[in-house]
């Protein structure tokens, strides 16, 4: 009766779904079948099930409890894993502090500029609002980011341009074109979290080489890619995460040749683009999207909740990708998100914010290195812009107990190993300065305290 109430009560047991047959019950708990029916003659008469002669017993309607907030809650106790901090920062309470999460607060976004946008897309043809948008996306947009790419030096029309439903989904369909199961991936370690359990899905084997301040150190670079011939390499270049190292110039003439010589294709998520105050060196744009294909969206700049985002590479590739989004996801980004993407895009007024957002972010930056330094907490190295700080702790502290410890008092962290794939960063960890607040220093403090 008490594993009964158990399954209700969990859901696992939901109205009208019929309970195991007497005898396999009696099986699972090891009792004799007549214990079985005594247990289920009186949850019956409790009200809990029902029976249906002939047929068995079922679960009654109404029997689960009301479903309480804790049993949807992101479990702290799981493994931290690569996405244990993406499901603590989405489904976190409102009032969670959260420094290891990857975006920047409500408030700090365009946000009059989205309304701005919905109020003209409101009034636009009812085929907007209504209908499907053409396989590769919303024309004005994908011209919008060929003038971009126009100006960085990359010769790509809106023709090589495919809109996706966000940056996720652009590396999943990347995936689903080049890859099959067993082959192999290269990622920086450390690198975008997202990235491993992705590929993690994919059936992929991956493998790493060490970033540095300029990039992928270049000799493991060359020593990996002999060895295992990678398929694939993944990468951030402008600001990269979560280091916000910058890619030299050396550098990436290295990777490029790396890459020609072993046939391996290089995507490259730009992501964090547009908080550089001044553009640094492109796979993209050195290769002139040969072997390189280039992703990005505008969830960190713009908006998380308008999903976007894009593919730029060769003509054949665009071509193949634009069948494979048809056939899981039967069309391209929706018209709607696209059109207000563009019309925040083309006004004046995201220049300006994202101008004044660096001058934001650069401030903020600065402030939290000092706090943190009073912790005894250093940059690995000081980015360029962003909202990132790859971070080393004092004594060794393991980031992952720091993180434990500071989820239970509101505090959610990122710790170093969910980044690695070789789980070679057990003290650093990822901080976004602009979500730091008084209480989140207050909190590391506490936190480093108690493991001495």
């Amino acid at each position: 009766m008490d594993e009964i109430r158990r399954r209700l009560a969990a859901r696992s047991l939901v109205a009208g779904e019929k309970l195991p047959s007497v005898r396999a019950f009696a099986r699972t708990m090891g009792v004799s079948p007549s214990t079985v029916v005594e247990a289920y003659d009186r949850l019956a008469a409790e009200g809990l099930i029902r029976s249906r002669p002939g047929s068995g017993f079922y679960a009654a309607a109404g029997t689960a409890p009301p479903l309480a907030l804790a049993e949807i809650a992101p479990r702290a106790e799981r493994d931290i894993d690569p996405l244990w901090v993406s499901r603590q920062s989405l489904d976190a309470h409102p009032d969670t502090l959260r420094p290891g999460c990857g975006w920047l607060p409500a408030d700090w976004m365009p946000n009059e500029a989205v309304r701005r946008a919905l109020r003209k897309l409101a009034r636009a043809d009812d085929a907007i609002l209504s209908d499907y948008g053409g396989t590769r996306g919303s024309l004005p947009l994908r011209q919008h980011l060929a003038r971009q790419f126009a100006a960085e030096g990359i010769a790509a029309g809106a023709e090589q341009i495919l809109l996706t439903g966000s940056g996720t989904q652009a590396l999943d369909l990347l995936c689903r074109f080049f890859l099959q199961p067993g082959d192999t991936v290269l990622l920086d370690d450390p690198c975008y979290f997202n990235f491993q359990a992705l590929l993690r899905a994919h059936r992929v084997r991956i493998v790493s080489v060490p970033q540095t301040p300029s990039g992928p150190d270049p000799v493991a670079f060359a020593a990996v890619v002999a060895a295992h011939r990678p398929r694939l390499y993944v990468t951030n270049s402008a600001i990269h995460n979560p280091t916000g190292a910058t890619l030299s110039p050396q550098t990436a003439h290295r990777i490029l040749t790396l890459a020609a010589a072993e046939d391996m294709i290089i995507v490259e998520d730009d992501i964090f683009a547009d908080f550089e105050p001044e553009p640094s060196p492109r796979l993209a744009a050195l290769d002139g999207l040969d072997r390189v294909v280039r992703i990005g969206s505008f969830s960190k700049t713009l908006s998380a909740s308008v999903r976007c985002g894009y593919i730029a590479a060769r003509p054949d590739w665009i071509d193949g990708l634009v069948d494979l989004q048809v056939a899981t996801h039967f069309g391209s980004a929706s018209p709607v998100a696209a059109g207000i993407v563009h019309a925040a895009l083309g006004h004046g007024s995201y220049r300006k914010h994202m101008s004044a957002l660096r001058t934001r972010l650069a401030r903020r930056q600065k402030q939290t290195i000092a706090a943190l330094d009073a912790l005894g907490i250093t940059p690995w190295t000081l980015p360029r812009g962003g909202f990132a700080l790859w971070c080393r702790l004092p004594d060794e502290a393991d980031a992952t107990e720091l993180a434990r410890h500071a989820l239970r008092d509101g505090v959610l962290l990122a710790p170093g190993n969910v980044f690695s794939v070789a789980r070679t960063a057990p003290d650093m960890m990822r901080i976004n300065v602009a979500q730091m607040e008084d209480k989140v220093i207050a909190v590391l403090k506490a936190s480093l305290a108690s493991r001495r």
